[in-house]
């Protein structure tokens, strides 16, 4: 039953499935679960090791925290993507700790962190396959650090927006001010001031339904 549900996915997502044996595979198969997560679930908090999470449909937040509380969303994860530093067992040079949050009612399958290792210790194409899609991620999480440090405030609400709109397909942004800052890593009253200076400049309206993109082209202008 396992493998009748995880494996057509698994064969279409992970490069090493045909290369490994087939004892390992109804291994991972036996080990993954369907899981559902309610908007606003608190998933992971980095103190262990839950495993590798493949996003269904959804959306999850990836995010680091200080002592103080504050947080900076490193970066998001929709249908079809897939969550590594999750599972800190499988790469234990990954030593900080990422909490992972849905966004939206999300569906999930999640392959326990334990049984990971245990297949990856025995095949050392998967390790290969999950250094090189940490490594990719970093260069996401990269990205965000280049924009916070050394981008002004409204060109990394313009390209947050620009972003969005282009991902949703929409002009039209159903998000809170307070969503959108812990996205661009900022305030929401920073981010309420920057919304209001955009709306006066003729490239975004808002209302209660959202943010509405009126001028794509001085949006696209203020992002490059």
């Amino acid at each position: 039953m396992a493998k009748a549900m995880f494996e057509p996915i698994y064969k279409e997502i992970f490069p090493f499935w045909n290369e490994i044996s087939e004892k390992d595979r109804e291994f991972i198969c036996e080990n993954s679960s369907a899981l559902t997560y309610p908007k606003g679930t608190h998933i992971h908090d980095g103190n262990e090791c839950l495993g590798v999470i493949l996003v269904r449909s959804g959306s999850l937040r990836i995010y680091i925290m200080s002592e103080n509380g504050k947080d900076i969303t490193l970066y998001r994860l929709h249908a079809g993507d897939m969550c590594m530093l999750s599972a800190s067992c499988v790469l234990q040079s990954i030593t900080f700790d990422v909490f992972i949050d849905a966004e939206e009612d999300s569906e999930c399958f999640v392959i326990a962190g334990s049984a990971f290792a245990d297949v990856s210790e025995r095949n050392h194409i998967i390790k290969i396959f999950s250094l090189e899609t940490v490594v990719s991620r970093f260069s996401d999480v990269m990205w965000v650090m280049q924009q916070i440090l050394f981008m002004s405030m409204d060109k990394r609400l313009a390209i947050f927006l620009y972003d969005e709109s282009s991902r949703l397909k929409s002009d039209t942004i159903i998000l809170t001010h307070e969503q959108i800052a812990k996205y661009v890593g900022s305030a929401r009253e920073v981010v309420s001031r920057m919304l209001k200076y955009f709306s006066n400049e003729g490239i975004v309206e808002i209302s209660r339904k959202g943010i509405k993109i009126i001028d794509r082209e001085k949006l696209k202008k203020l992002a490059l």
